[in-house]
């Protein structure tokens, strides 16, 4: 039954979309009729049209959260009535339970594309509501594209079997009681998976993904309407914003769950399905800056009908290349053949859209002042901008084809060649130190021409603050970094392999070095500049009393937030580059054995790295027969300096039907740095075999991640409240 009410749920949002996708049409036919195409009153039967689109489009809304609810129905009331819940239920009996259940609905590859066009609708639906009082033609043309878009993900779901989430259990999953076979009984959620910081990962992705799909149906709206004025971009930039915040957390959440579960130490890995995430973050980058020079200098007009359009494109690329098979990854689904072509189809067509229509409106989207989109000074805030855009988007497709690679012919270059970290870093370390480098002068610099007396002026004290700054950083880098650093080269570590792979040593901490100081100009004219920006809105706020009622107090508050967020943004990408360099560069890592007597539960052995030592305090093994797992941990006393400071559990999960293990390591952080433990089982001759690393500077990596969230979230609040100041 449940299986029919989700499929006809899914068929009637199917046909509601082509309704709105219909009636959107004749709406756009009548209004070229009428020749009004950019300004907002319809005449009644015009109107009509545009309503019944909008009440289709609200419909398939309403249909796709049915079928979202029957499968988290089913989920959580154990009915095994069809496949995908079969496939992807948890048999967790933690207190987190509810949670994996709920993470069923975008746990398998058919569950998450019900989920993601579920949010296309929200989007679409979204946009409706808000902006119902004030809609013009040119949201009907945008929501036309983004119908046309949810219609190519029902498409993938309704016609092919692989994707189809409502396909009802086969009988051979049952027994002659009506109960699962042993066989079946077997599936479910990959227990990997099963951590609270992958259970929000995936939806927060699909929310940033969802999400670019509104700037780019603005974009095309605005070529198809020939409106080349900033009105399509404050329709898309607060949705553009919450979407680059959306995606932003989840990469965030991944490298938590990376970085905790699957034992390795580090939280990122330039994995093929991590890369496809990375992308459209990377144009999203590109395109919220241009949104900026758009509205605020009617410049870069362009790049905004550009960049949007890549942002959505490289969104399908990053699904392509996690769904279609081309690449092999841990996180990737198996391919076929329907998802090949249309997604396939899907970037062409994005692309094409954007060249298309701009080559068509070439003229119409100049610059409204003339040479505004001329770079005459590469000291200036216009080469800033521009270089912005040009390293983004370039390191995107650099990035796209170092992933596929090995999907691409072996004539071409790296063709058949799976990629390791050191090619990615080798490229993404020097890249990303040249363009935190313009971010860090860019906001000082003038428009057309920087004022040498002004940035100078401007630039004295916090060049003071970051001399600072920079020697407590090299202070840390002589002392504690770079002997770190002396000590793991000549090793046989996977560490020393990998900073052998980076060049010689005058290479490999050179950039340190310039890594350092770049982060530290970069957090202080940032700060610098947020200081002032406040200290501008306050005395805004007294001069015109903005505050004198409860209206012009959240207005003033909403653009404060606008001000002050980006900057905010930029204080947190600093630390995160702190962060980085120090642990993902100057890692020092043992990997040993202990003697371990199993009568008595004991270790005569101490486990010691760079100052610390691991005293064996005793293990502890769980059986859970309801679902099969094993539990084994291992419990220790961190002792430093003769100190015991702390106390930690590393542990091996292991299903004993398919033998899959799961490992959770034990972490004690400090501000400077983390003692990374984990616990890899036992030898053949009974001894511990633990993986141990010191990973400095991490805390800087969270923090820096939590101010950037931050950061983005004012400036998402407070996007659309501007004034003419």
């Amino acid at each position: 039954m449940f299986s029919l009410i989700g499929f006809l749920g899914l068929s009637a949002a199917f046909i509601a979309v082509l309704v709105s996708v219909l009636c959107f049409v004749v709406d756009h036919v009548m209004v070229l009729r009428a020749g009004r195409t950019q300004q907002g009153a319809y005449n009644k039967q015009v109107t009509r049209w545009a309503c019944a689109g909008y009440t289709a489009s609200l419909l398939s809304f309403v249909f796709l959260l049915v079928c979202c609810a029957v499968l988290v129905y089913c989920f959580f009331t154990g009915d095994v009535s069809i496949k995908y819940v079969v496939h992807e239920r948890t048999l967790s009996d933690t207190s987190l339970t509810w949670l994996y259940k709920l993470a069923g609905l975008w746990a398998g590859r058919s569950g998450s594309l019900l989920f993601w066009s579920w949010l296309i609708a929200l989007f679409t639906s979204a946009i409706i509501l808000v902006r119902r009082r004030k809609l013009i033609h040119l949201d009907s043309i945008a929501l036309l594209c983004m119908q046309l878009v949810l219609a190519a993900f029902l498409g993938v779901m309704l016609f092919a079997q692989a994707n189809m989430p409502f396909t009802p259990t086969p009988a051979s999953y049952f027994t002659s009681q009506g109960e699962l076979s042993a066989s079946a009984q077997m599936l479910g959620m990959n227990w990997l998976l099963e951590h609270w910081a992958m259970v929000i990962h995936p939806p927060t992705l699909f929310v940033g993904y969802a999400g670019f799909t509104v700037p780019f149906a603005y974009a095309i709206a605005s070529l198809v309407t020939g409106d080349a004025s900033k009105r399509w971009v404050e329709h898309a930039l607060r949705p553009t914003f919450v979407a680059w915040l959306f995606l932003s957390i989840g990469i965030g959440l991944g490298a938590i769950w990376a970085y905790v579960v699957l034992g390795w130490g580090g939280y990122w890995g330039w994995d093929a399905v991590e890369n496809a995430s990375l992308l459209s973050w990377l144009i999203g980058v590109a395109l919220i800056h241009t949104f900026v020079v758009y509205r605020q200098r009617g410049a870069f007009k362009r790049w905004g009908i550009m960049c949007s359009c890549l942002a959505f494109g490289f969104v399908i690329v990053g699904t392509f290349i996690s769904r279609s098979g081309i690449v092999q990854s841990v996180h990737a689904f198996e391919g076929d053949p329907v998802s090949l072509g249309l997604f396939g189809l899907l970037i062409g067509v994005a692309v094409l859209a954007g060249l298309v229509g701009l080559i068509l409106r070439w003229k119409r989207y100049e610059a409204d002042t003339a040479g505004a989109d001329d770079v005459e000074n590469m000291l200036s805030r216009d080469a800033a901008f521009y270089f912005n855009n040009i390293i983004m988007v370039l390191f995107t497709f650099v990035l796209t084809y170092m992933t596929i690679s090995q999907a691409l012919p072996a004539w071409m270059p790296f063709g058949h060649d799976a990629l390791g970290k050191a090619a990615y870093n080798a490229i993404a370390r020097p890249l990303g130190l040249f363009y935190l480098l313009i971010m860090a002068f860019g906001p000082l610099m003038g428009w057309g021409k920087t004022n040498f007396k002004t940035f100078v002026r401007d630039a004295k004290i916090p060049a003071l603050c970051s001399v600072v700054l920079f020697v407590v950083l090299m202070a840390y880098f002589v002392t504690t970094l770079y002997p770190s650093y002396v000590a793991t080269i000549n090793t046989s570590s996977s560490v020393a392999q990998e900073m052998r792979e980076m060049g010689p040593s005058w290479y490999y901490n050179g950039l340190a070095v310039v890594g350092f100081f770049i982060a530290s100009v970069l957090f202080f004219n940032s700060l610098f500049i947020l200081v002032r920006a406040l200290r501008r809105s306050l005395a805004l706020a007294r001069a015109r009393k903005a505050a004198k009622n409860a209206v012009s107090r959240g207005t003033f508050l909403l653009q404060t937030c606008a001000r002050l967020g980006g900057f905010v943004a930029h204080c947190g990408v600093a630390l995160m580059l702190i962060g980085l360099i120090g642990s993902s560069m100057y890692v020092t890592e043992k990997t040993s054995y202990l003697a371990y007597d199993g009568a008595t539960d004991t270790s005569a052995d101490i486990f010691t790295i760079k100052g610390y030592d691991l005293h064996f305090k005793g293990s502890d093994i769980q059986t859970n027969e309801r679902t099969g797992k094993m539990h084994y941990t291992l419990f220790f006393d961190v002792a430093k300096d003769d100190k015991i400071i702390d106390s930690i559990a590393p542990s091996i999960a292991m299903d004993q039907i398919t033998r899959q293990q799961k490992l959770s390591a034990a972490v004690t952080s400090s501000p400077l740095e983390d003692l990374f433990v984990v616990y890899r089982g036992t030898s053949a001759q009974g001894q511990l075999a633990l993986d141990v690393r010191v990973n400095p500077l991490v805390s800087a990596v969270w923090l820096g991640f939590y101010v950037l969230i931050f950061g983005v979230l004012l400036s998402s609040l407070g996007v659309n409240s501007h004034t003419k100041e």
